[in-house]
């Protein structure tokens, strides 16, 4: 439990080399959620902006008979619209799924543009692919996502055998989360794999490599965060930050359309729930009639040129995700739907980013006077 005394202002989050001056670092949003628009505006507010890779070169005109060029040309110009809007001082970053089929080239094409950060999630970043130099002394940053203590151990040891570092970061996403989730379906609703017991347990796992290393690993903490009381929480049990993306939707800068915009805003808790996804995961997601068919056994036309994700078993899956994942940023919910974290229900209007952190960062100091507060009246303080 970290002490309450000088917690009034939000510390900066230290990666490597990168000083965070707002300990938030905005969830990668595919498909097409979080590009150059709202990435740049999160990173000019002093927080972490980021790119997600996942089909963002769906809307190049080659992208059925060009998967891999269309992708790299698409997150090259994004990257470079975002560091433009973002100024010098902003700190960019791209979220590369290890499960994507060109995780290795996205990785590199990263790197190539001069990325300040990259996320890697939805599988395990053991081998270095051989599209970049090294994890190591680069300018870029590399952050694994893991959803427990056993991964992060793992990504770890196998990176201090093979390449003696370690990862100056890691994002632990608890069940909360919107999208893919890296839990079983019975585990989602379960105390023991709750965010605020994961957070504990990847801080000590690190703990050791921290020590042997001689650095301090900032341990990030994603998955249900939503109020900057919320942030003061789990910040309290040792997470150095928060990655937050549900309430990134709510935003002006927020590159989706308005009707997936208004699905958030139009939803209920009860309208979210965990499917089945066709890449063997289960998701959270907002009902709607799509999702209903398919629950029904309805299926929809795949066609498929290309595998853009290695577990996708495309000719036996009820619809293309990809397909549905880009009408839906698209706005055309009757084709798709909308991935979304256990909170989208709270989010009820539309407001510009950097109004957001400012909301996130007074909540943070209020949650902080309370807590001091109450700590000086259990101790007879008036």
């Amino acid at each position: 439990m970290k002490h309450l005394n000088n917690l009034i202002n939000l510390s900066s989050l230290r990666i490597g080399k990168l000083k965070i001056k707002i300990p938030i670092i905005q969830g990668g949003m595919g498909v097409g959620l979080s590009l150059s628009k709202l990435a740049s505006a999160v990173a000019k507010a002093g927080a972490v902006g980021v790119i997600a890779t996942a089909g963002i070169g769906m809307l190049e005109p080659d992208f059925a008979s060009n998967l891999k060029q269309a992708n790299e040309r698409a997150l090259r110009q994004e990257i470079r619209k975002a560091k433009q809007l973002s100024g010098d001082e902003g700190i960019v970053g791209v979220n590369v799924m290890v499960a994507l089929s060109d995780f290795d080239d996205l990785l590199g094409v990263a790197v190539d543009e001069n990325i300040d950060v990259v996320f890697m999630g939805a599988g395990l970043p053991l081998k270095q692919p051989k599209t970049i130099p090294s994890f190591a002394g680069m300018h870029t940053e590399f952050v694994p996502i893991v959803s427990s203590a056993r991964a992060a151990d793992l990504i770890f040891q196998y990176w201090q055998k093979h390449y003696n570092f370690v990862p100056n970061a890691v994002v632990v996403e608890g069940p909360l989360a919107g999208g893919h989730l890296g839990f079983k379906k019975a585990q989602i609703d379960n105390p023991a794999y709750a965010l605020e017991k994961l957070v504990p347990e990847v801080v000590s796992t690190i703990r050791p490599y921290a020590d042997a290393f001689k650095k301090h690993i900032s341990v990030i903490a994603a998955g249900g965060i939503y109020t900057g009381e919320d942030i003061f929480k789990i910040m309290q049990l040792g997470a150095d930050g928060v990655q937050m993306a549900t309430r990134f939707i709510g935003t002006y800068e927020c590159d989706a359309s308005e009707h997936f915009k208004n699905a958030y805003i139009q939803c209920s808790k009860d309208e979210l729930e965990i499917i089945d996804s066709p890449v063997g995961l289960p998701g959270r997601a907002i009902h709607n009639e799509f999702l209903a068919q398919v629950s029904a056994g309805i299926r929809k036309p795949v066609k498929c040129p290309w595998k853009c994700l290695k577990t996708c078993d495309f000719k036996n899956v009820p619809y293309c995700i990809a397909d549905a994942l880009t009408n839906a940023k698209l706005g055309k919910l009757d084709n798709g739907f909308a991935f979304a974290g256990a909170n989208a229900y709270r989010v009820n209007e539309i407001i510009s980013v950097d109004e957001l952190i400012k909301i996130l960062v007074k909540e943070y100091e209020e949650a902080v006077l309370a807590a001091t507060s109450g700590k000086k009246s259990a101790s007879g303080i008036a």
